[in-house]
């Protein structure tokens, strides 16, 4: 049988597994590892993220790890840090950010990582001023819980609840929304209390801090009243949707658009605002967010490996098609009332905001063995992915979708790998006083793909990916996400900033005159101190550690080689292809 037969035969058979496996509830959950790892006590420890891999693939080492357990404990880890001056980092509960946001600055494997896992409390509610503060490492599902039980709701968020509310402000998290405010927390924090200064931090530069201004140990958000929402996904083709967004995005509350390129379909999230006495006791449940059975995911992943392997663009097509529709056939883990045997009845479901604003079953069940897991977990052979994630003025998202359009027409099916992993995910998000916050009302788009457990390992119709990416980023200027993105991402981001990025060096030399808590990788996306963000070499382009501006920055010996971009002409990507197919592109800046 001809090896892409066999790979029919096994996506006809994975179909089916997929479809059974929507229909299996699963109440387990292997919780995640420690993102932190320790040869001796809290000695001698490796730091890493929840998908176990930064995107340099370097090895992060510490010299300790300290887990402070209150407000003076933390004062005492973080004086005796800066006494010796020893570098240190702030660690999260789960780690979730993909670069090297967390890796202490310094001579190797002499730095201290500073744990927040045990400052997840309420410090104090103001419930006639609507406020409450927090300790800086309490999870995200566990302030929503909190609130709700005072009646109160945090206006907007990240759809992901294992972040902790530093690390949301430490990297600008949002949710989808032009409303208000906008759908950043950190718009919604009207004081913020930082260890290792003379005086306090300046709030606009600490809202969104990259974790360089100290530790963050307290925050105060201004919540509101708890109320409900109603969800519907609505799908259509994509025919001239992109002239759909703005209107979209300015009636729709908590909207956001999933656009599938490759099956050339668009699905709206028609989320709005209902008072608190609609009927309804719906929940959100997120499929992605919740344990996934070990099997399928390895299943999966083997799959899109092999169509990897054969150079099966159509295959992704299709696999991407029946979860597509799977998924959507079964509420995408939205549930009408989740104490039924049938949860997921149909549209709209409604429940209250603490109920639909965020998910992440797979954090909580209880342990089954890794018999379940979240479908990142490193300890398995399951998703392994890059994730690239940008904000586009709106008056120019447009143009910019049509750009997209036209590089599915010029090569269908190239897109299709974005298919599998929620497609182009539109939110919204509004200009921020924030000095790293967005700088104009903006579309984020999400795009997750392949990633080879190689990283000389070429992948599938990555020059068009490659294209998409740095178009966004150069032809439209987009800003980056802080806690997503390859090195490509940050390229020239300071500039963007201007001198927003100035006011934020400022800040940050004030209360850090030594750059006790920089690193080298935030020192190269901010400009300082001489680093710099250029790792050329030999496979560089393959996982955005560069742009290629030769062929050896692809892979000439596996047919890849540096051409480029098919609509965005100044991209430089990795394209398999004859080498005599044209003449050596010329390096020019982007």
């Amino acid at each position: 049988m001809e090896r892409r037969n066999i790979v029919g035969v096994l996506l006809q058979a994975l179909m089916v597994v997929v479809a059974l496996a929507a229909g299996v509830a699963t109440v387990g959950g292997s919780p995640p590892e420690p993102i932190v790892k320790c040869k001796s006590g809290n000695s001698d420890c490796t730091v890493t993220n929840a998908f176990g891999t930064f995107p340099d693939r370097t090895t992060c080492r510490v010299a300790a790890v300290a887990y402070p357990a209150n407000e003076a404990e933390l004062v005492a880890v973080v004086s005796a840090a800066a006494a010796k001056k020893q570098h240190m980092k702030v660690v999260t509960e789960y780690g979730h950010s993909i670069p090297k946001l967390s890796c202490p600055g310094g001579p190797a494997g002499a730095g201290l990582a500073i744990s927040s896992q045990k400052l997840n409390r309420v410090v104090a509610v103001d419930a006639k001023a609507r406020r409450m503060t927090f300790e800086a490492g309490i999870t995200l599902q566990r302030l929503i819980a909190a609130a709700a039980a005072e009646g109160l709701a945090l206006s907007y968020n990240p759809y992901w609840h294992g972040i902790t509310l530093g690390g949301l402000l430490a990297t600008g998290a949002h949710g989808s929304s032009l409303f208000g405010k906008g759908s950043a927390v950190h718009e919604y924090v009207v004081g913020i209390i930082v260890d290792l200064r003379e005086g306090d931090p300046d709030l606009l530069a600490a809202k969104v801090s990259l974790g360089v201004l100290g530790v963050i140990s307290q925050v105060t958000l201004q919540l509101e009243p708890m109320f409900k929402r109603s969800i519907t996904y609505r799908t259509q083709r994509d025919h001239a949707f992109e002239s759909t967004v703005s209107s979209f995005a300015a009636t729709t509350e908590f909207g956001d658009i999933a656009w599938y390129p490759g099956q050339e379909k668009v699905v709206y999230r028609d989320d709005v605002r209902l008072p608190l006495t609609a009927q309804g006791k719906g929940k959100n449940d997120f499929a992605g967010f919740q344990p996934q059975l070990s099997v399928l995911i390895s299943a999966i992943r083997k799959s899109e490996e092999l169509l990897e392997e054969t150079e099966n663009s159509d295959g992704k097509c299709l696999l991407a098609k029946i979860q597509v529709n799977t998924l959507l056939a079964t509420g995408a883990g939205l549930k009408n009332d989740d104490s039924r045997l049938i949860d997921f009845t149909g549209f709209p479901v409604v429940g209250n905001q603490s109920d639909m604003q965020s998910s992440g079953s797979c954090l909580t069940g209880k342990d089954d063995g890794l018999l379940t897991v979240c479908g990142w977990d490193p300890r398995l052979d399951g998703l392994f992915y890059h994730q690239t994630a940008f904000s586009i003025p709106i008056p120019t998202v447009a143009a910019f979708i049509a750009d997209v359009k036209k590089l599915h027409a010029l090569r269908p099916g190239s897109l299709c790998g974005l298919d599998l992993y929620s497609g182009l995910l539109m939110r919204f998000v509004r200009n921020s006083t924030a000095f790293l916050g967005k700088t104009a009302d903006c579309a984020d788009f999400d795009m997750t793909y392949f990633r080879s457990n190689d990283p000389e390992d070429p992948r599938l119709d990555q020059d068009i990916l490659e294209e998409v990416e740095q178009m966004a980023f150069f032809k439209y200027g987009a800003l980056p996400h802080w806690g997503k993105n390859r090195h490509v991402g940050f390229i020239g981001v300071s500039d963007k900033y201007g001198d927003r990025r100035d006011r934020f060096v400022a800040a940050m030399t004030k209360y850090d005159s030594e750059g006790l808590f920089s690193s080298d990788w935030v020192d190269a996306v901010l400009g300082i101190r001489g680093k710099s963000l250029s790792l050329e070499k030999e496979g560089c382009a393959l996982e955005g550690l560069c742009i290629c501006s030769r062929d050896e920055h692809c892979s000439p010996a596996k047919g890849y080689f540096c051409r480029r971009g098919l609509v965005y002409k100044e991209a430089r990507v990795c394209r398999k292809s004859e080498k005599e197919d044209d003449a050596p592109i010329v390096h020019t800046e982007l």
